[in-house]
């Protein structure tokens, strides 16, 4: 890619990388320095700070974005209804199998054994024979007797917890609502400060997703929702959620402890295949280079994570604590788009990966679906879009693209529609995301495979592909001969429908 066309110095990975800001990432010099590594898109948990601690984030977040003159997106985590403990005696408890431990009401705990939670109807909704797992599944109770003001449980796996650590009750339906008051008012400011996408915590059904966006609406936002997969009813449901949001994140912390551990490597397969045929984007999300919070090198395991999750077909992958309090945030990010860029690679080597292939049209359809594709005999899968026209015309010039062996494809898009459907269908070929909304190219920081480009002038054909062209001519990108393919989305052709213009270089 053009550096002219790529001004933060560095071959961008067809992966996107999100990085979770905390007390390790957060100064300007920091921000600068990770997006330089390789990050598209910073994340603020909610669950964490004040209003003035995640305004001053995305304050200092836009202005990084503009030092280094590319878009950067926004990714503001709503805590949900999750459930933690409150302070415990010397902050931390260590427990054998076999103990008893009681929950009681009240804001702490007033003798020994007892605990005590932030969900006020937490003994309400407790019941003998429930599972209580604490500290992402290193302790677990069972539930043995229940009286109206306290649940007493026995220990079935010994630990430590420390105090305002989750709390999880795998199989227990909470009365909880996904969007609570303070998620709403949180919701409310996003709208105001400009966040791209919002994350919406322990999703159990599609009417989530939906009341969210209602909110949303009624105060005119038009931040996308991020439906957070870590509920064993949110599976259930998962077409219909999947269908209802505008991305999906697989959060792997929660959802491996409230399912069986082994199923979380199918689930998230099944995931990300179906994020891929309604074409969402989808993020994979916890423990992704855990080690790196204190080591400089991850364990092989974690590169294997990573590079599996990109071999499913992941449009971005996330980092939570490693850049947020670990001690080398820089280093995990470089090291999550080291394991992008070589994973690619393997991508690129797949039969019918290479343009100019008898059969592109064949491996454009495949390429669309999740990876692993299908044999080349199998029925060829329906694909689950909203809008037809923008679907067979970002898959024509895919094939186009690769069959004239163009050298870049140009997404010119008002929505950002075009864009991401281009991205579900994989191309290797180079693609340059152009809007006249700042908004929608911060959209694009979460699209595989999409750059995103200020500055270039969208409302008319010829000068944007003059204007491409001369930028890749002074970097040395483009030679006489080399082609470019322009998707033209609605809202920006004439006709207000998608066209491919194909332009040869002089």
């Amino acid at each position: 890619m053009p550096q002219n066309l790529q001004p933060v110095g560095r071959p961008p990975s067809q992966t996107k990388i999100v990085a979770t800001l905390g007390p390790a990432s957060s100064e300007p010099a920091k921000l600068a320095e990770l997006i330089a590594a390789g990050v598209d898109v910073f994340r603020i948990n909610t669950a964490h700070g004040t209003r003035e601690e995640h305004q001053a984030a995305v304050d200092k977040i836009r202005e990084a974005g503009r030092q280094a003159n590319c878009p950067i997106g926004i990714l503001l985590d709503l805590a949900g209804p999750k459930i933690r403990l409150n302070a415990l005696p010397g902050d931390s408890i260590t427990c054998k199998t076999g103990d008893e431990l009681t929950f009681v009401r009240g804001p702490s705990p007033s003798l020994p054994g007892h605990l005590t939670s932030t969900y006020e109807s937490l003994i309400d909704e407790l019941h003998p024979g429930d599972r209580v797992v604490l500290a992402d599944g290193a302790v677990e109770l069972r539930v043995e007797n229940k009286t109206a003001d306290s649940a007493a449980c026995r220990v079935v796996q010994g630990g430590t917890f420390r105090s305002r650590q989750g709390i999880n009750l795998p199989g227990v339906k909470l009365a909880a609502p996904a969007l609570g008051e303070k998620d709403r008012d949180n919701a409310r400011w996003a709208v105001s400060a400009g966040v791209d996408y919002l994350g919406l915590s322990f999703v159990r059904k599609p009417e989530d997703v939906r009341d969210l966006k209602t909110l949303l609406q009624s105060v005119g936002g038009t931040c996308r929702v991020v439906a957070k997969i870590e509920k064993p009813e949110a599976l259930d449901a998962l077409d219909a959620i999947v269908a209802a949001a505008d991305g999906i994140m697989v959060a792997r912390g929660d959802l491996g402890v409230e399912i069986d551990i082994a199923q979380v490597p199918l689930v998230q397969k099944r995931i990300v295949a179906l994020c891929n045929r309604l074409r969402k984007p989808v993020i994979i999300a916890t423990q992704m280079l855990e080690s790196m919070h204190h080591s400089r090198l991850p364990t092989r395991a974690e590169v294997a994570d990573v590079a599996n999750a990109i071999l499913d077909g992941a449009d971005a992958c996330m980092l939570s604590g490693e850049t947020a309090v670990g001690e080398y945030p820089r280093e995990a990010v470089e090291m999550m788009h080291r394991i992008a860029i070589a994973t690619e690679t393997l991508l690129r080597q797949r039969p019918c990966a290479t343009a100019g292939s008898s059969s592109s049209a064949a491996c454009a359809s495949e390429r669309s679906t999740a990876f692993p594709r299908p044999t080349p005999h199998a029925p060829r899968p329906k694909l689950q879009f909203g809008n037809p026209i923008t679907e067979a015309t970002t898959c024509a010039a895919c094939r186009l693209a690769e069959e004239v062996g163009a050298r870049l494809i140009v997404a010119a898009s008002v929505s950002g529609e075009s864009a991401l459907v281009l991205s579900k269908h994989r191309s290797f070929v180079p693609i340059l995301g152009v809007s006249d909304s700042d908004a929608t190219l911060r959209r694009m920081c979460l699209y595989w495979g999409i750059i995103p480009h200020y500055g270039a002038p969208v409302g008319d054909s010829a000068k944007l592909l003059e204007y491409v062209a001369a930028k890749g001519r002074d970097s040395g990108y483009f030679a006489p001969g080399d082609r470019i393919v322009l998707v033209l989305g609605t809202g920006i052709s004439a006709s207000r429908h998608n066209a491919i213009v194909v332009h040869q270089v002089e």
